[in-house]
């Protein structure tokens, strides 16, 4: 979807990969459509209304373990020429011959009935988790890249390649599960860096191309030779030399088109006469000049003549050299003209109604001069849980277990705004910091929520659990990071309940410093204390000897090792007896018995 072409290919080598705090405490437009449409087919067969479980757990984890603000936009009305180019898309898909291809004459084609209700029941679950939602005119995509543009979020989340033409400035293509760098950022300052196009270029390869309004484009004209045809002209200027070419009037040669030869001399000096060459060495003269004596080119020791030129062989004087460029020029002026020729074909070639929706600035059915109303709510808990039993039927324990780590990174920025004692969810208050979680490479507090009030939220009765354990089980090879849920994990110990939960190092440090500190000291007693108890190998084994004089009993390893030592001690001492007894014969002996003599000499000096 946007720029056909595989125009994703082409900005491929600029995207970035983004860790788990890129979106920490950013603002993000999300386009609803692209997230229903992602996962519909993906998990169509194995989950009950697979769009509202997989909104709901996207919308938490973004917004609890990424830090995110997310904005949804929702697609409005679509404009005449989508319209006629779904009816296209689809009639391609069919194998139905273009010929009986029905004309949307002033009506737009509605959306299909079924996915706008998929929708409707999204943007319902949304506004009961408190997050804003915003409806677009047209195309969601178009109005992500105007928040985006404008300043009012920080990225967009969609597939559609033509948000860079709408006028996107960071976008987030996709999502790799179980990385490091879960996000497929591009930022149009990378790619205007790279490649040297922006966003009127890539209109203009768009209208060359195809795009979502109009798909055939151009014919004959592919990604390559679009891309290679818009650099030669620069962003103010592209589209009028478009406007120029499609109503017949060809503009000059543009001199920023180079080819591998290079371009013409630039002095305008070149001769288009070519120097007279041997036929022998292929070098400037005549071959009876190089007949007696060699030329400058083949300079030999013996002065024999020239040297027979080889197969493939390139004369480099500057006769030739202007040659060369010249016809190289020939060919890209030549090659241009067939570009301007094809697209002067094209009727109605550029259409004005598509570059001025891509230009626009107004998508959003608020007023352009107020700008769009953003704000962040908290979750209408009891109305979500009537909610999600009506639609997913999750029991009430169930939905108020998933919806904790959402309640915990509010509790806790709210607490970091405004250090006030209370409760989270009326029942809960922080505890401690029980530990430090490392996960896909970053490191999370694990915290201890202790109830204070009733029972802990998540001991679900097994009619409730059982509801739900087969989705789980059936579900978990198809999500990702932003589908898998972070159940928290339920502790109990000295007549007290706790849920545990993993949260974000500096948003923990905000809310409560001095539980923070009070945890980094007891890890530095921690550690201090394991470097006293440990013990160097070597004084392991002395203190193992020893213990065997006071008739402590060893394992197996101490006892063979220390009496192994004893022995060889034993043996040490015998040895230096006999050779003081001997006078040194048995030394003599011993160094007669050399490996490095033969048997029989050793036989005959040790008998001798």
């Amino acid at each position: 979807m946007g720029v056909g072409g595989n125009f994703w290919d082409l900005l491929k080598p600029y995207a970035r990969a983004e860790g788990f705090d890129f979106l920490r405490n950013k603002r993000v437009a999300v386009d609803l459509s692209f997230w229903i449409v992602q996962h519909e087919n993906a998990i169509k067969a194995h989950a009950l209304k697979p769009h509202l479980r997989l909104t709901f757990f996207r919308t938490i984890n973004l917004f609890s373990k990424f830090g995110a603000f997310p904005v949804f936009v929702v697609d409005g009305t679509p404009s005449l020429l989508k319209s006629q180019a779904r009816i296209t898309r689809f009639y391609r898909s069919s194998g139905i011959e273009l010929s009986s291809l029905p004309v949307a004459d002033g009506v737009p084609v509605e959306r299909n009935p079924v996915f706008s209700r998929y929708v409707q029941e999204c943007v319902e679950l949304l506004e009961l988790l408190g997050i804003p939602v915003l409806n677009a005119k047209g195309e969601a995509e178009a109005l992500c890249s105007q928040l985006n543009s404008e300043g009012h979020v920080d990225a967009c989340i969609t597939a559609d390649s033509d948000a860079f033409l709408f006028g996107a400035k960071c976008i987030i293509k996709s999502f790799c599960p179980n990385s490091k760098e879960p996000f497929e950022c591009y930022n149009m300052s990378d790619i205007e860096a790279g490649l040297g196009l922006k966003r009127k270029h890539f209109i203009a390869i768009s209208l060359l191309i195809g795009n979502d309004h109009d798909l055939k484009g151009v014919q004959g004209i592919g990604l390559d030779t679009a891309l290679r045809f818009v650099k030669s002209f620069s962003e103010e200027d592209v589209l009028n030399r478009l406007h120029e070419i499609g109503n017949g009037k060809f503009s000059p040669f543009p001199t920023s088109i180079k080819s591998a030869d290079n371009c013409a001399d630039m002095d305008g000096n070149s001769s288009s006469r070519k120097q007279l060459h041997c036929s022998f060495c292929g070098h400037p003269g005549s071959k009876r000049d190089h007949m007696k004596f060699s030329c400058g080119y083949c300079i030999t020791d013996d002065d024999e003549g020239c040297i027979r030129k080889p197969e493939g062989f390139t004369c480099a004087c500057l006769s030739c050299d202007m040659v060369r460029k010249q016809k190289g020029q020939k060919r890209l002026e030549d090659w241009y003209t067939k570009i301007c020729h094809k697209i002067a074909e094209e009727p109605k070639f550029p259409r004005d109604e598509i570059i001025e929706m891509y230009l626009c600035n107004d998508n959003g059915c608020f007023p352009a001069s107020d700008g769009p109303c953003i704000s962040w709510g908290r979750p209408k808990i009891e109305f979500l849980i009537d909610f999600l039993n009506f639609h997913l039927r999750w029991g009430p324990f169930y939905t108020r277990r998933q919806i904790f780590p959402m309640m915990s990174t509010i509790f806790l920025r709210d607490v970091a705004n405004n250090p006030v004692e209370n409760l989270l969810l009326e029942k809960y208050e922080f505890d401690s910091i029980k530990r430090v979680k490392v996960r896909y490479g970053y490191q999370f507090y694990v915290i201890n929520w202790k109830c204070v009030v009733g029972n802990v939220i998540c001991t679900i009765p097994p009619h409730e659990s059982g509801m739900q354990q087969e989705d789980e089980v059936e579900l978990d090879e198809f999500v990702d990071l932003l589908d898998d849920s972070d159940i928290p994990e339920v502790n109990a110990g000295d007549g007290c309940s706790f849920l545990l939960t993993d949260e974000n190092m500096e948003l923990v440090k905000a809310a409560f410093p001095a539980e923070v500190e009070r945890f980094l000291q007891e890890q530095e007693m921690k550690e201090l204390k394991k470097r006293k108890n440990s013990t160097p190998r070597s004084q392991v084994i002395e203190h193992s000897s020893s213990s065997s004089s006071r008739n402590i009993q060893l394992n197996i390893t101490e006892f063979f090792r220390s009496t192994k030592m004893q022995n060889r001690s034993k043996q040490e001492e015998q040895s230096k007896n006999s050779d003081i007894l001997d006078g040194g014969t048995t030394k003599g002996k011993r160094e007669a018995s050399s490996p490095n003599l033969s048997k029989s000499v050793r036989r005959r000096l040790l008998f001798n």
